[in-house]
């Protein structure tokens, strides 16, 4: 399971245990204090009809009286209240009224007129005293059937002398307190999404940086140029610094015993002729043959240096990822310039050029190196082309990139030599001396492209010859 899945599925389960226990919490508290509200109104009403029924209750008129009169108009009465986006239109208030011993003188549903209410705790506590209120089921298998009883008392002579108890049911609130349940389960659903959001954002934002140190390692494990990513995490940058530094101390060794192996099969062969050379002047030969040997000797000498200053060329490129000196100029200028350099080999060989350049073209790259990439280009479409052939220079301007067209009418490139083009050392013989050159040249075209995060193609063109492109992005 991936790091991303680990951190989502415990966050997930998080946020769920989270949510469960506010909505149990909500649930355990809301219930009591919603019936707390209740009873705190209730006990106001129930001393405020007290105090109404007082002169009734003395003078024996409480159920033929005024307030009988009035609790009758009272549960007639229709009501057009609107709460909290609930619709109230009947009262659901009930009003009993008991004397010093508990008896029933009074009740607003006229079924329990002459009842003794005296073991009820709103009448039995209220007649001694104390504040007295209860909850009672009128059906004891229905939850929602309960009714609340707050009582209060009736006073003669700081005499208590009767109980006035106001029940409303509990169901009544019911729709308030399903109305409340709803609208904390939506902002607690609306919670969740952004938290898991949050969650996501957060996983992202830390696996980034875990992603770039991945992509970092691939591309180094596949050769390829990348700055080490820069990271904002302590932890993690020194974890990117680690392994760049491993990354230089690994290459560092790979490179030092490639470029010997590289170096020492290149060298065997000139030191071979060198030294046959050498053994044979040793003898007595016609002066022709001895000039022969020392001129063969002098070849090899410089065959040796060239392998040697190309290789370090090579090297030096091939060990640095980023690009150095880098400025702004036009290569189709470039290109002309160097078409110019090497006219005396084109006249020798009497190989037409024919260009078409975009000009005006600037280019933000390391000059230098360019022209060394475009230099061993148009040698090889030299070395490769026949006396009075036509070379084809195009360059043109694409999605950011300048691209360059370089095609000569030569023999080609051999189906088993088209994927080692650009390996160290590797070469084709020249048409017209069968001579190899050191093999270095497009190797040092690649690496070009490869910094400057371009490209190079070097591939059979229609007809006959071979067509190389190089594409440098413009910055």
């Amino acid at each position: 399971m991936s790091l991303s899945a680990r951190i989502f599925i415990t966050c997930v389960v998080l946020i769920g245990l989270s949510i469960g226990l506010i909505l149990q919490s909500v649930t355990d508290e809301l219930i009591p204090g919603m019936r707390q509200s209740l009873e705190e109104v209730l006990v106001d009403t129930a001393n405020l009809l007290a105090e109404v029924v007082e002169q009734e209750v003395f003078s024996g008129e409480i159920g033929e009286g005024d307030f009988a009169s009035q609790m009758s108009a009272f549960s007639q009465r229709r009501v057009n209240a609107s709460i909290s986006s609930l619709q109230k239109e009947d009262s659901n208030l009930v009003v009993y009224i008991t004397d010093e011993m508990g008896k029933v003188i009074y009740d607003s549903t006229g079924q329990n007129t002459g009842n003794d209410f005296s073991q009820w705790n709103d009448v039995y506590l209220t007649l001694r005293g104390s504040y007295g209120a209860r909850t009672t089921r009128r059906n004891p298998k229905d939850a929602n059937s309960s009714v609340m009883y707050v009582a209060a008392p009736i006073m003669k002579n700081n005499q208590v002398v009767g109980v006035l108890s106001v029940g409303k049911p509990s169901v009544s609130v019911q729709p308030y307190f399903e109305q409340a349940v709803r609208a904390i389960e939506t902002k607690v659903m609306m919670l969740s999404f952004v938290s898991l959001l949050v969650v996501m954002l957060l996983i992202y934002w830390v696996t980034l940086s875990i992603r770039q140190l991945t992509d970092y390692a691939r591309n180094v494990q596949q050769g390829k140029r990348n700055p080490m990513p820069v990271l904002r995490e302590k932890e993690l940058a020194q974890l990117a610094n680690a392994m760049d530094a491993m990354r230089v101390s690994l290459e560092g060794k790979n490179y030092v015993e490639n470029y010997l192996h590289s170096l020492t099969h290149e060298l065997k062969s000139p030191l071979a002729a060198i030294q046959g050379a050498v053994e044979l002047l040793k003898e007595d030969m016609p002066v022709d043959a001895r000039e022969k040997f020392i001129h063969n000797i002098g070849n090899e000498s410089q065959r040796m240096r060239q392998v040697v200053e190309q290789l370090l060329k090579l090297a030096s490129l091939e060990k640095r990822q980023q690009l150095e000196d880098v400025e702004e100029f036009d290569p189709d200028a470039l290109v002309l310039q160097l078409c110019e350099d090497k006219s005396p080999v084109l006249e020798q060989k009497q190989i037409q050029v024919q260009s078409t350049v975009a000009h005006g073209t600037q280019l933000n790259a390391e000059r230098f190196l360019v022209q060394q990439a475009i230099s061993n280009l148009l040698d090889n479409a030299i070395d490769f082309s026949k006396e009075k052939d036509v070379i084809s220079i195009n360059s043109y301007v694409s999605l950011g990139q300048w691209h360059l067209h370089i095609r000569d009418h030569g023999p080609g490139i051999p189906d088993y030599a088209l994927a080692n083009v650009f390996e160290r050392f590797y070469s084709l013989p020249r048409p017209h001396n069968n001579l190899k050159s050191t093999g270095l040249g497009l190797s040092l075209v690649y690496e070009v492209a490869q910094l400057h995060r371009g490209q190079i193609k070097v591939q059979n063109a229609e007809g006959d010859g071979v067509e190389s492109i190089l594409s440098l992005p413009l910055v």
